[in-house]
């Protein structure tokens, strides 16, 4: 397991840095021409949080990047700030808690992390198209060449780096074991 965040100083600390990384890294992949939609950026350090520190900062930092990161910087666009948050809050959520929680395989907890937060993106989108125009339906993002397909480099990215990332931290932490802060 990587390491425990027991305080609440520990906590805030760690979440602010994740948070921090999810508004600053897109920001590298825009300025070198890699654009956010395809490579994904955002949903690395928010995925980290979840899996390293657990669900509750994982939740936080998915919620909170996309609207804040929108304000500072302009991107992602305010159409999609709504369904980002709704899509990264699930992959912080269920990657802590498959991983920390329930300590499934690491790899098992990604691949869930990133199929909830999908099928949530959409939901939100069909759930929103009941009510008012939404930029894109919910049939046009599960279909092919759609955010499913558009994204692909971001997702081979995210099976590779975050593994890598978690495995390195679980190697460097030191002392007991306990309950994920939560």
């Amino acid at each position: 397991m990587p390491p425990v965040i027991t305080t609440r100083a520990g906590f805030i600390t760690h979440t602010a840095l994740y948070l921090a990384i999810a508004i600053i890294l897109p920001i590298g992949f825009h300025a070198v021409g890699m654009g956010g939609r395809i490579f994904l950026p955002m949903h690395i350090p928010v995925l980290l949080a979840g899996l390293v520190v657990g669900p509750l900062c994982g939740i936080i930092v998915g919620l909170l990047a996309p609207g804040l990161s929108t304000i500072l910087t302009g991107l992602p666009p305010v159409d999609r700030v709504l369904f980002m948050s709704m899509e990264l809050a699930m992959y912080g959520l269920v990657g802590g808690l498959a991983y920390r929680v329930f300590q499934l395989n690491l790899l098992v907890s990604l691949i869930l992390a990133m199929i909830m937060g999908r099928l949530m993106f959409g939901l939100g989108l069909f759930l929103l198209a009941l009510f008012v125009d939404v930029p894109y339906s919910a049939a046009a993002f599960f279909s092919i060449g759609g955010a499913m397909i558009t994204g692909w480099p971001g997702v081979v990215i995210q099976l590779i780096l975050v593994p890598l990332v978690v495995k390195a931290l679980e190697r460097r932490s030191q002392g007991p074991r306990f309950a994920p802060y939560r």
